[in-house]
């Protein structure tokens, strides 16, 4: 009886000692398990616990240093309840957010705020019409992914000193405005300029996982040859000197259709 009273007791002792080092666990011990998951992701001058911690310095595969990142993950999650708070700080981003794990395994997100410096990101932006510039801030206030694909959204920002830098120089739009939502998987996005920059643009977007639409009339307010050369590239200026741009894609051409009339650059 004596052995087996003083095996249960090493049992619990060791069980209590279990429960108090996972309790506060330090999160450079189980950084070598994290950082496979990240995506080439480097967490460097890691301290703190795993449920309330942060990387002093974090860098991309190719030794890009990219930032300070924090969190506070909520203990809930020894039960299956994944509950995370983020805040990266970058030269050129910065990123907060609330994230949690449903009982079905998709991702609720709330309170994203994202400000980003688009020309200092790495690796930069390309697109077939130029590089954007300016400063771009985006918040949501909910979101909901399933396979890593917007079920639900409702998102709204600004993209103030916009530019494209082309091979013929830079081109300045001005400044934009934008909302998207999301609704059983479909994505409406929605911009248009504040009406005192060089260019008047109004636009809509939508993406499914099945196709996409892309319909915008873009003008320029005053004479700008470069602006004007850029519209150029993008499709027929017509005689009052707009650019409609309408463009669809996918495996059903195009997701289904809320047209509101047809849109005036």
């Amino acid at each position: 009886m004596r052995y087996l009273r003083n095996a249960l007791i090493g049992v619990a002792l060791l069980g209590v000692c279990a429960a108090v080092l996972l309790w506060f666990l330090p999160a450079r011990w189980v950084t070598p398990w994290i950082e496979p998951q990240l995506h080439g992701l480097r967490l460097q001058q890691v301290h703190g616990s795993l449920w309330n911690g942060q990387a002093d310095a974090t860098s991309a595969l190719d030794g890009k240093q990219l930032g300070h990142l924090r969190w506070q993950l909520s203990r809930r999650a020894l039960l299956g309840e994944m509950h995370l708070q983020l805040a990266f700080d970058g030269p050129g981003l910065t990123f907060s957010g609330m994230t949690r794990r449903l009982p079905d395994g998709r991702i609720e997100a709330r309170d994203l705020r994202v400000h980003a410096q688009l020309a200092a990101l790495h690796p930069g932006i390309d697109t077939p019409w130029g590089n954007p510039a300016g400063e771009l801030q985006v918040t949501a206030s909910h979101l909901l992914l399933q396979g890593g694909w917007p079920l639900e959204l409702q998102a709204q920002g600004q993209w103030r000193d916009a530019s494209m830098h082309t091979r013929d120089g830079d081109v300045a739009l001005g400044e934009l405005q934008l909302q998207a939502q999301a609704e059983a998987g479909v994505i409406h996005a929605q911009w248009h300029d504040d009406g005192r920059g060089p260019l008047q643009a109004t636009g809509e977007l939508q993406l499914s996982p099945l196709g996409w639409r892309l319909d915008a009339g873009l003008r320029a307010r005053q004479t700008d040859p470069a602006l004007q050369h850029w519209l150029a590239r993008l499709g027929p200026i017509s005689a009052d000197g707009s650019v409609r741009i309408q463009q669809s894609g996918g495996l059903a051409g195009s997701p289904p259709s809320t047209d509101k009339g047809t849109r005036q650059p």
